[in-house]
């Protein structure tokens, strides 16, 4: 288990609120933040072989959703975030204060601002920003179009990251490959002790 996890994921949605606030003066919906934070965790394990955060995401319509997060975003309250419940069914994440990027390596901050720069504009309006991410979404993340079509399991597997990866030989694997089957044996013996 990744140390520090749930200081990790408040931090991570803090930072989000905090900077589309910042870059729009609008508070984070949460479809917005459930995609930054499934960009997040699968682009960390194309990268680094581990994802960020651990979350277990769902594949919905509208692309990834962390579904412990989803179901129970109104008793999630932190000192960093608050979460509010507007009109027609809208839900936002408030920060309360600077997030603590210390949870944070170089190359995850990297995801975060990527993700930022790429959709936080100031010349579309947010919902033309939630349709871009979600159907980016689709494309980009491998383990949301595996979950999705397979129609009766919607969980999504960290493992469709790679594809095939379950049968490539070990010197075929890429390094990042190698760090993830490292990363699902030591989680799975962890869960088994």
């Amino acid at each position: 288990m990744i140390a520090y996890k749930k200081e990790k994921l408040d931090n991570a949605i803090c930072y989000f609120a905090n900077e589309v606030y910042k870059r729009r003066g609008e508070y984070l919906p949460q479809t917005l933040l459930y995609k930054f934070l499934s960009y997040l965790d699968f682009t960390s394990i194309e990268r680094m072989g581990v994802p960020s955060l651990e979350l277990k995401y769902r594949a919905y319509q509208n692309g990834p959703v962390p579904v412990d997060l989803y179901q129970n975003k109104s008793q999630y309250e932190t000192d960093c975030f608050r979460f509010e419940a507007r009109s027609n069914k809208r839900f936002v994440f408030i920060s309360k204060k600077e997030a603590d990027l210390s949870y944070f390596s170089a190359s995850e901050i990297s995801i975060m601002n990527d993700l930022l720069n790429k959709y936080i504009r100031k010349d579309i309006t947010m919902k033309d920003i939630i349709d871009n991410i979600c159907n980016d979404s689709h494309k980009d993340i491998k383990a949301w179009k595996a979950a999705y079509n397979r129609k009766k399991d919607n969980t999504m597997s960290y493992s469709d990251t790679f594809e095939d990866i379950d049968k490539k030989k070990f010197e075929d694997l890429s390094i990042n490959e190698e760090r993830f089957l490292v990363y699902s044996a030591l989680k799975d013996k962890t869960i088994c002790n």
